[in-house]
């Protein structure tokens, strides 16, 4: 008889414990996804990815086709009105690291927002600009604003995804960023065809209120998690600034010619380019000492990645000489 007994109350014992662990597990509905977002959420979080990685890269190549109509409007030489792209990717160039790394730090849905919104306002200021000093600070604002989108796109395409579709949200994001760069010199013709150069710039305005309102609350929130010894180093980011600023304009100027040369402009390229190198050697020894690096240097000892990022960086600035030059070029012909 008291074995009897015991079997139901033992029975009866373990029953609280069976029925809490699922409670427990239980997740809260206020809780974000752990793995992707829902597909309703998940198709309008890409829709916003897509217009606002689509705008960032087309105004890298948008502008080509009308440097001779904005030189000319403007009245500025060929070689100033260059500016006006150069502006665009040195802020981006520049920044793109940075902006990951705070991205880290407050979460990739805010670094990419007010990324679009900076994009958006800098679009306006383009739209209305009437001298060429004031067009290429729009424009280096709005690269400002480009890097911001660009530099945490990839990760919030990660959190968009589950990872076992993950592929799939990469592959679009790829698809779409390389329609847009080839996109570029279409879209700009089709808008020159009818309108005046200030509207490869307005089409942004709506386009970019629609991302930032949407967006608002179709990206996910992700809590940022730093690394252990991750922080926002302002003396990195200046060395970074300095050393790609410093090589680009050096670059730039060594193709300066005769008749639109300041005196020295040789010198002075070549001093720029020595000066951006030296800065270089100093940070990226710096970045190696570093557990949380803005530069990650050690990417760079993998072959293959390192073999892919010189291709890929080639391929770039091939595509870009022919985007800016052939413009000039068959204006004369």
């Amino acid at each position: 008889m008291k074995t009897d007994d015991s079997i139901p109350a033992s029975t009866s014992a373990s029953r609280p414990a069976a029925t809490a662990a699922p409670v427990a597990q239980a997740p809260s509905a206020d809780a974000p996804p752990r793995d992707g977002l829902p597909q309703p959420q998940r198709l309008r979080a890409m829709v916003v990815m897509v217009l606002g990685i689509s705008v960032a890269v087309l105004d890298g190549t948008i502008v080509n086709l009308a440097l001779p109509g904005i030189a000319r409007e403007l009245d500025a030489s060929a070689a100033h009105s260059i500016w006006v792209i150069n502006a665009y990717q040195i802020a981006t160039l520049v920044l793109l690291l940075p902006l990951a790394s705070l991205g880290d730090l407050i979460g990739y849905r805010r670094v990419y927002l007010w990324g679009m919104a900076l994009f958006t306002l800098s679009s306006l200021g383009a739209t209305l600009a009437d001298s060429l000093p004031t067009l290429i600070a729009a424009r280096t604002l709005q690269g400002l604003g480009a890097a911001g989108i660009m530099s945490v796109n990839a990760a919030l395409v990660r959190l968009i995804y589950p990872a076992d579709r993950l592929g799939r949200g990469v592959a679009i994001n790829s698809m779409v960023v390389a329609i847009a760069s080839v996109a570029g010199p279409s879209v700009a013709a089709g808008i020159l065809s009818v309108a005046s150069w200030p509207w490869l710039f307005a089409f942004n305005v709506p386009l970019g209120l629609a991302v930032v309102l949407i967006g608002r609350k179709a990206l996910p929130r992700n809590v940022a998690k730093p690394a252990a010894g991750a922080r926002f180093s302002w003396g990195d980011v200046a060395l970074n600034v300095l050393m790609f600023g410093l090589i680009f304009v050096g670059v730039d100027r060594l193709g300066v010619r005769g008749d639109v040369a300041v005196p020295g402009a040789q010198p002075i390229a070549w001093a720029l380019l020595a000066g951006g190198l030296g800065v270089g050697f100093f940070y990226l020894r710096r970045q190696r000492t570093l557990a949380v690096p803005l530069f990650p240097v050690d990417l760079l000892r993998i072959p293959v990645f390192a073999l892919s990022m010189g291709t890929s960086v080639a391929a770039f600035c091939a595509q870009m000489l022919s985007y800016i030059a052939l413009p000039f070029l068959l204006l004369d012909v």
